[in-house]
């Protein structure tokens, strides 16, 4: 089962890091790159890294790729989108995931998960040490302590960056436009 994961995932990675490369749509390509980096993520998983496999998602996959379409957003690159639909089932798919993860969060909060926890070899993390030690209250410290702190953080970023997309586009005119060199202000031409 694990040389069968191994092998989907590693195949799935190389099949994301060509649709970074190769998507002509820049949003397409930032959503290959999560494709990308969760495949990773599985793959530290199946080595028994949980913790870096935590920090790849929620630093790269979370973090660094949310701030990428947002700098995409804000430069105007993206083309115009057609209104309609495409994909029948794309906003039900979409609602069903996002309460999933809602209720996976809710789940998650406070409880003391990490207590107890084996790796995928079946070692208890309890019994490796330091190394198992440190990996077991970074997990509890993170997931219930912090958890909160953390999530809050998050949502005050993405306010932020939504408010300076805001405030660059209420000029009225496309961001990717600067103001002329060679007029002044009001529109009149300078010699």
């Amino acid at each position: 089962m694990t040389v069968f994961l191994f092998f989907l995932m590693g195949g799935l990675t190389l099949v994301g890091a060509l649709g970074v490369v190769l998507a002509r749509n820049p949003v397409h390509s930032a959503l290959f790159l999560v494709l990308t980096l969760l495949c990773v993520a599985v793959l530290f998983l199946l080595q028994d890294a949980q913790l870096v496999a935590a920090v790849q998602v929620i630093v790269y996959a979370g973090a660094i790729v949310v701030l990428f379409i947002f700098v995409i957003m804000l430069l105007g690159v993206d083309r115009r989108e057609a209104l309609t639909e495409t994909l029948r089932f794309q906003r039900p798919i979409a609602l069903a995931l996002g309460a999933l993860v809602l209720v996976e969060i809710l789940l998650l909060a406070g409880h003391g998960w990490a207590t107890g926890a084996k790796t995928a070899s079946g070692v208890p993390l309890s019994g490796g040490g330091d190394f198992g030690n440190n990996i077991q209250r970074v997990a509890r410290v993170l997931f219930t302590d912090f958890l909160w702190p953390f999530q809050l953080t998050a949502v005050l970023l993405v306010i932020a960056v939504v408010g300076s997309v805001a405030l660059a586009r209420r000029s009225g005119r496309p961001v990717g436009e600067g103001i002329d060199e060679a007029s002044d202000p009001q529109g009149e031409s300078v010699p």
